[in-house]
């Protein structure tokens, strides 16, 4: 069975309720599909020192990856309490992008709730690569 984009949106809203978001109240939920169709999900964990708070699709991604998934095919944000009129702090930041760009399937679609469907590479036209 193929899971639509409201389903992945709905994975990512639900994954935004279990933030942990004392120190923002900016709570994230993410969820992705892999090549093989398993899904994850991750939300923002801060911290007091918040240099080492992490983001949702970060949690989502790097879960995929100790699960032994390589290819994110595609991926829904989801921020409850961001403002839909600035459609650009609902969008995942630079350092999940390039995360992303790691381990993203060439045709990758980010869907950002309240905004819609945004292709990877407007996202991140050129990412850094070593391969």
């Amino acid at each position: 069975m193929k899971l639509d984009d409201d389903a992945l949106l709905q994975h990512a809203r639900e994954a935004s309720l279990k933030a942990y978001s004392a120190y923002s109240e900016f709570p994230v939920g993410a969820a992705l599909v892999t090549e093989d169709g398993r899904i994850f999900t991750g939300c923002n964990i801060e911290n007091a020192s918040y240099g080492l708070t992490i983001c949702a699709e970060r949690v989502a991604i790097f879960s995929a990856v100790a699960a032994g998934a390589r290819r994110i095919r595609r991926m829904a944000v989801s921020c409850p309490r961001g403002d839909r009129t600035q459609p650009n702090t609902l969008v995942p930041c630079g350092a999940c992008r390039q995360v992303i760009a790691e381990f993203a399937a060439e045709d990758l679609v980010v869907l950002v709730d309240g905004v819609g469907p945004i292709s990877f590479g407007m996202l991140l036209p050129t990412p850094f690569r070593l391969r």
